[in-house]
């Protein structure tokens, strides 16, 4: 047994020693604020609306039938002719688009992710307060690596069904066993000076749909 191995098993056990006879903790109380949104969907989408594009996400919002010209025209925008389509993703949303689709069977290699322009998802919740989109790679999602690699992420949210004021409300609606991806803007980092760089652990780019029912 290393030295250092037997010191932390020394204090370990001097601290079950010291709290074996200590009374079992009370009960975490419970009864805080979930939410200091208003209870109101329309303010909590526009609430939502704020906060992502307060991390720089680039917000739009579109019914159902304008979807696939909206998605189209992104594409476009951003120069994307090659899109990552993830499993499940509703043929609909890029029925318009003149780009190839890279379906992920095989799966698609990181290099083969890095040549990709753009990928589209959809996403599991998107929690106003914080302006974060998660994604568990349900249908339509993909795994992580789809939508961390490509330059320019897509992502559609559906509202109100898809929208929650908090992260207390949001906890209960994930289920803890898959792989959750807490996305709030796009990829940003700074060095000490600062100096924000986006794009360097993920999209650079974050194009976020809000969908009307």
């Amino acid at each position: 047994m290393s030295t250092e191995t037997g010191s932390r098993d020394r204090i370990l056990a001097r601290i079950r020693a010291a709290v074996a006879d200590a009374p079992d903790a009370p009960e975490a109380a419970r009864d805080y604020l979930h939410s200091h949104a208003p209870d109101d969907p329309a303010a909590i989408l526009d609430l939502l609306h704020e906060n992502l594009a307060d991390y720089r996400a680039n917000v739009h919002r579109a019914g159902e039938a304008e979807l696939p010209a909206l998605v189209t025209q992104l594409l476009a925008a951003h120069g994307a002719r090659s899109v990552a389509v993830p499993d499940g993703l509703p043929a609909a949303w890029l029925a318009a688009a003149d780009v190839v689709r890279r379906t992920d069977d095989g799966p698609l290699s990181p290099y083969e992710l890095d040549a990709v322009d753009a990928v589209v998802s959809g996403c599991a919740l998107a929690i106003a307060e914080t302006g974060t989109i998660v994604l568990d790679a349900g249908p339509g999602q993909g795994r992580r690596a789809l939508t961390l690699v490509p330059d320019l992420h897509i992502c559609v949210v559906r509202a109100p069904d898809q929208v929650v004021a908090s992260v207390p409300q949001a906890m209960p609606r994930l289920d803890p066993t898959r792989p959750l991806t807490w996305i709030s803007g796009p990829s940003a980092t700074s060095d000490i000076e600062l100096d924000r760089v986006e794009g360097v652990h993920g999209p650079r780019t974050l194009e976020v749909v809000l969908l009307r029912d």
